[in-house]
C-alpha cells in the first residue's frame, strides 16, 4: 500500500528577479531563434572544420617543420567575410612596438600642485603684502680700478709727485750705498727708506681719490676704501721697528767686536774725511723737505700719533719721523769737522741713538695704527670730555660711552646717557655734547683735525 502512494513534490524555490528587465531580453531576444541544447555538452554544435584533414593534422604538430601557429583560414567563412586575405590571429601574433626616442616630459595630469595661500579668499585677511621698500641708499659695492684705470687716471701733477717720490726712494739707496764707513749714515739710509715709502703711500692714496669707491660708502665695504692706507701704514711702522732692532744687532756686534770677541765677518768702517761735505747728508735733507712740505709726507701718521713736547715746533719738525731724519742728517753734515777720535765716538752714540729712537717711534705707530684697525681710539682726552658730560645738571649719568675710529679722518662717538628736562632742553645738551666731543677730540673747526660723528641716545629720568 505504501509503495503505490505518488511520491510528494518538493517545493519550488522561488526563482530571483532577473538584473536585466524583461523588455531588454525582448529586444535582445527578437528576431533571433534560441536553441536551449545548442551549448549542451552532449549535443556536437561546433562544425568540424574541413581543413583539418588527415594530411593537414600533421601541420599542427610542434615536431613537425611545418609548424605554424597560424591556421589555414576557413574559404567559407572567408567569403562570408570578404576579406579573403586576412588570417585569423595566432595566440603570440605580438606587434613590434618602437620606443620614443625623446625624453619623456613630465605631466601634470592627475596631480596636485600646492595650494596657494595667499590666493585664497580667506589668506586675503590674514596674510597681507609687505609694503614696498625704498631702494637703500647705499650701493651694493662700487667698482674696484684696475691699474690702467689707475694710471689713466693721473693727472699731470700726481705724476710729478709719483716720479719724485720714486726719487726719494733712489737717495734711500744711494744712502745705503754710501754708509761704509759710517753706523749712523746706515741708519740714516734706514730712515730715508721709511720716509720714501710714506711719500709713495701718499701719492697712491692721492690718485685712488679720484675714484667714488675710496670715499663714498657701500655695504661691502661701508667707510669706503680709506681703511686699506691704514692697513698700509701699519706694515710701514712694522718694517721700521724691525729695521731699528736690526740697527741695534748691529751696533751690538760691532761693540762686541772692539771688546776682543773675534768678528763672524769683519767690518771696516773709513770715515769721511776732515774738512770735507758729506754730499748724502744734503740730499737727505733735501730730499726730505721736499717730501715734507710737497707731498704732505706723513701727515696722517703724525695727526694719530701725537707728541705733546713736540707740537710746539714748526710743522715739519712737529711730525717725529721729520724730526729724526732732519737731526741725523744735520749732525752727519757736522761730524767730519771735529778730530778723529771724536768722530768715533759720536758715530756710535749718533747710530745707537737713531736705532733705539726708531724702535720707539715704531711701537707708538703699531699701537696707534693697531688700535685704529681693530675700531678702537686710544687719543686722549676721553676721559675730561666724559667728566664734563656728566657736570651738566641735566645729565643723570652716562650708562655708556665708546669712542672709536675708523681710518685717519673718521672718528665716530656713541653714548647714551640718562637725562631729564624738556624738549628744548634736551635739543640744547644734544648740540652741547657734540660740540663738546668735536672741540676737545677733534681740535675744534678749521683745525683739520679728525671729523667726528657724535650719536646720542637719552633717555628721559622722571623726576
Amino acid at each position: 500500500m505504501a509503495s503505490n502512494l505518488p511520491l510528494p513534490v518538493p517545493p519550488r524555490t522561488p526563482t530571483p528577479p532577473a538584473d536585466e528587465p524583461a523588455h531588454q531580453h525582448a529586444q535582445l531576444n527578437s528576431g533571433v531563434s534560441v536553441d536551449r541544447d545548442s551549448l549542451s555538452p552532449l549535443v556536437e554544435s561546433l562544425p568540424r572544420s574541413s581543413s583539418l584533414e588527415t594530411g593537414t593534422q600533421g601541420r599542427l604538430s610542434p615536431t613537425k617543420s611545418s609548424f605554424n601557429l597560424s591556421p589555414v583560414p576557413d574559404s567559407t567563412t572567408s567569403a562570408q567575410n570578404g576579406s579573403s586575405n586576412m588570417t585569423a590571429a595566432g595566440p603570440f601574433n605580438f606587434n613590434t612596438t618602437v620606443m620614443a626616442k625623446s625624453p619623456v616630459t613630465k605631466s601634470n595630469i592627475g596631480q596636485r600642485r600646492g595650494h596657494k595661500y595667499k590666493h585664497s579668499s580667506i589668506s586675503h585677511q590674514i596674510f597681507l603684502e609687505p609694503p614696498p621698500r625704498a631702494p637703500l641708499a647705499l650701493p651694493n659695492s662700487l667698482p674696484i680700478p684696475t691699474l690702467k684705470e689707475y694710471r689713466t687716471s693721473m693727472s699731470k701733477d700726481q705724476k710729478t709727485r709719483f716720479w719724485w717720490s720714486v726719487c726719494h726712494i733712489f737717495v734711500a739707496a744711494y744712502t745705503l750705498w754710501t754708509a761704509e764707513g759710517s753706523l749712523a749714515m746706515t741708519a740714516l739710509s734706514h730712515l730715508i727708506l721709511f720716509d720714501s715709502l710714506g711719500a709713495l703711500l701718499c701719492v697712491a692714496v692721492d690718485i685712488l681719490g679720484n675714484f667714488e669707491v675710496w670715499k663714498r660708502s657701500s655695504i661691502r665695504h661701508p667707510f669706503g676704501l680709506e681703511r686699506a692706507e691704514v692697513l698700509a701704514g701699519f706694515a710701514m711702522c712694522v718694517l721700521l721697528l724691525f729695521m731699528g732692532l736690526d740697527l741695534i744687532s748691529h751696533n751690538l756686534q760691532h761693540f762686541l767686536e772692539r771688546s776682543g770677541h773675534e768678528p763672524h765677518h769683519p767690518h771696516e768702517h773709513d770715515r769721511v774725511s776732515l774738512g770735507t761735505v758729506d754730499v748724502t747728508a744734503i740730499l737727505a735733507i733735501l730730499s726730505t723737505l721736499v717730501s715734507a712740505i710737497l707731498l704732505k709726507n706723513h701727515a696722517r701718521i703724525g695727526k694719530a700719533m701725537r707728541f705733546a713736547s713736540m707740537e710746539s715746533l714748526p710743522s715739519v719738525l712737529s711730525n717725529p719721523s721729520h724730526f729724526l731724519t732732519l737731526s741725523c742728517s744735520t749732525l752727519l753734515l757736522l761730524l767730519p769737522l771735529v778730530s778723529i777720535r771724536i768722530y768715533d765716538w759720536l758715530d756710535k752714540v749718533l747710530s745707537g741713538t737713531i736705532a733705539i729712537s726708531m724702535c720707539v717711534l715704531g711701537v707708538r705707530l703699531v699701537k696707534a695704527l693697531g688700535s685704529m684697525l681693530l675700531m678702537s681710539y686710544s687719543g686722549p682726552g676721553v676721559t675730561e670730555v666724559i667728566k664734563d658730560i656728566e657736570a651738566d645738571p641735566s645729565v643723570f649719568g652716562v650708562d655708556d660711552a665708546r669712542f672709536w675710529q675708523v681710518h685717519y679722518g673718521l672718528c665716530m662717538a656713541n653714548l647714551k646717557i640718562r637725562v631729564s628736562g624738556t624738549e628744548e632742553t634736551l635739543v640744547r645738551l644734544r648740540e652741547k655734547i657734540s660740540s663738546l666731543i668735536r672741540n676737545r677730540l677733534g681740535g675744534g673747526y678749521g683745525t683739520g683735525g679728525q671729523k667726528w660723528e657724535v650719536s646720542l641716545q637719552f633717555t628721559i629720568e622722571r623726576a
